[in-house]
């Protein structure tokens, strides 16, 4: 089982191209082929990077919204 984590990890795709997908299954909106291209090129490492980033990016947008929405009195 090792050799396979060995191999997933010595893929060569891009951190951008991981990005992008992770974006997009944000999204939920991914087609089944390059759901495959992606399985095959993606580094798994960085894909939980990205997805950790992502995250992290989408909770830190929630709270700007949220700080505006109430500061501007339109939710009170």
């Amino acid at each position: 089982m090792s050799e396979d984590l060995k191999n997933a990890a010595a893929r060569k795709g891009s951190f951008l191209q991981t990005i992008r997908a992770v974006a997009w299954s944000f999204f939920g909106v991914r087609r089944s082929a390059d759901y495959e291209q992606d399985v095959e090129k993606l580094n798994p490492v960085h894909v939980i990077i990205a997805g950790i980033i992502g995250a992290l990016v989408f909770i830190g947008a929630l709270v700007l919204l949220v700080r505006w929405v109430v500061g501007s009195g339109v939710a009170g």
